[in-house]
């Protein structure tokens, strides 16, 4: 697929300027001309096309003033004032890239895949003014592009957000609008952590009390509070995700941080209760005890219903800081370990998470865990997610495992964004800089590094109560994790990406975003996240 040259050899005039993107993309090359889209540009498209053409067209109508009209029709290649969004199958930018291309009298965007197309289409978005996410009818000067060629792809496959809405349940209509403003920013992964010791948000219907008595806590206040997603609300959440070619990897906590699903069922655990869902934050010693076989009943039950409802390739089981004290004390997990031969209470663990991975794989799906999953040995096949800075990442990618990055250095998105927010309690800071200063790769060979599958950013929710906190925690640092996910190394540079934000922030004022513009920089270093800040 070759690159159309818009320059022009010799040419006295100025190419236009350059837009301001964010991802930014691989290769830019600028024209002199323009093209603008006028209430008589078509969208032609096929049919693997046809929602990313819909997508488009019902982001111009209120600029426009009318709905685009969409042509299927192969034989229009050519139509003048048009935009053709078209599958190349001999595509180099593999399944994720694009080209888009834009002359006086023509807009392509060609790509392997209709991924592809949908992230040229964001790129299209962002060249338009950031106006028109306010859904109004624009002056024709705003809908005028300039003359463009950009070949891009992205540098990592997953590129990731994880919402814990365990803590602080958050709605479908604000996982919708996650699932949104992730696309805009060609973030594919949203990681959903479902489960924790303070609410079980995720309905199973072999163990409907999971969610009349797990999915509740009562608060220090004395207030009920909680809430759960039905399968059907999950399905409709999914169908969403996948039209912006996104994929969500369900988390289901295990062995440890379960108090929700042992205050339902207390016989999972070593002592046998009573227990209640936490209203407390940080680490429990009451965890499923490996040595009853009814604990492994449960958890594969409840993961054949999770497994049905996420079509997506990975399940993650979490596998962070899981207390082993009452399983020293416990007679039928010191029996097992003496069956299985195992030397401590960090293989029994490992004998957990392998016994579990296996099942899930039996299932045709893979297994992601935090990088505590690495302790006593990982199950061939297994993913690890490294937050305790990259050590577990780097130890999992030479041992030859898939690894997402997403230290607590940088990529924990809880923590607090200037030294002026900073309260009186010893909270981390981690700015926008130094999240845009990741190299998720940085430490790896070569050869290493092709087990990098990407980076993720995390926004944990203790202290995250409503939509417009969250909002406040994840922007405009999300787009940071968005660049480092997508672009290449030689194509970042921090004060470019703080001019291309202020663009970017305005779209995300319009887009009605609560995020955070104080200052970016500050000479402190981002600690490594603890126990205590970690849930």
């Amino acid at each position: 697929m070759a690159t159309v040259s818009l320059m022009g050899a010799g040419c006295a005039s100025q190419p236009n300027p350059r837009p301001m993107i964010i991802p930014e993309p691989t290769h830019m090359e600028m024209g002199q001309k323009h093209f603008q889209i006028n209430d008589k540009t078509r969208i032609i498209v096929q049919t693997d096309t046809r929602g990313t053409g819909e997508f488009l067209a019902d982001l111009l109508t209120p600029a426009l003033g009318h709905h685009p009209e969409l042509v299927q029709n192969a034989a229009l290649l050519n139509t003048d004032n048009a935009i053709l969004l078209l599958i190349d199958p001999g595509s180099p930018l593999g399944e994720e890239g694009y080209q888009l291309t834009i002359t006086h009298n023509t807009l392509r965007i060609f790509a392997a895949t209709d991924a592809g197309i949908f992230y040229g289409v964001q790129t299209l978005r962002q060249m338009l003014p950031p106006e028109i996410e306010l859904k109004k009818s624009l002056a024709p000067s705003a809908l005028e592009l300039p003359a463009i060629s950009i070949m891009d792809r992205p540098r990592y496959r997953w590129r990731g957000f994880m919402l814990d809405v365990s803590r602080h349940f958050f709605p479908p209509e604000y996982i919708k609008r996650t699932l949104d403003l992730m696309a805009l920013q060609k973030l594919n992964t949203f990681h959903w952590h479902l489960t924790d010791d303070q609410g079980w948000r995720i309905q199973i219907k072999r163990y409907p009390e999971l969610t009349s008595i797990g999915a509740w806590r009562t608060d220090e206040n004395g207030q009920r509070y909680g809430g759960f997603y039905t399968q059907d609300e999950i399905r409709d959440i999914i169908h969403y995700a996948a039209a912006r070619h996104i994929t969500i990897v369900p988390e289901i906590e295990m062995p440890g941080h379960c108090m929700a699903a042992l205050a339902t069922y207390p016989e999972l655990s070593d002592t046998g209760g009573p227990f209640k869902v936490s209203d407390k934050w940080g680490i429990h010693y009451d965890v499923y005890c490996p040595g009853k076989e009814s604990t492994f009943v449960f958890l594969q039950n409840v993961l054949d219903e999770v497994i049905a409802l996420f079509p997506g390739p990975f399940i993650h089981i979490g596998g962070d800081e899981v207390p082993k004290d009452q399983w020293k004390a416990n007679p039928q997990c010191q029996a097992l370990m003496k069956r299985e031969h195992l030397a401590n209470e960090e293989e029994l663990q490992s004998y957990f998470v392998k016994r579990i991975t296996a099942y899930v794989q039996s299932k045709g799906k893979r297994v992601i865990g935090w990088d505590e999953i690495l302790e006593g040995g990982l199950a061939p096949g297994a993913a690890v997610m490294s937050w305790r800075g990259t050590k577990g990442g780097i130890a999992a990618a030479q041992s030859g495992h898939d690894v997402v990055m997403s230290p607590g250095t940088h990529c924990y998105l809880d923590h607090y964004q200037s030294e002026s927010q900073i309260p009186p309690k010893p909270f981390r800071l981690l700015t926008l800089e130094k999240v845009y200063s990741f190299d998720p790769s940085g430490e790896l060979t070569p050869d290493e590094a092709k087990y990098v599958l990407g980076v993720q950013g995390n926004l944990w929710t203790e202290q995250v109560a409503t939509p417009q906190r969250a909002d406040y925690m994840a922007y405009p640092r999300l787009a940071a994790i968005a660049e480092v996910g997508w672009s290449i190394s030689e194509n970042k540079d921090w004060p470019d990406f703080e001019s291309r934000l202020k663009s970017f922030e305005q779209r995300l004022s319009y887009l009605g975003v609560n995020y955070f513009a104080g200052p970016t920089t500050t000479t402190q270093p981002a600690a490594e996240p603890s126990a205590a800040t970690k849930p």
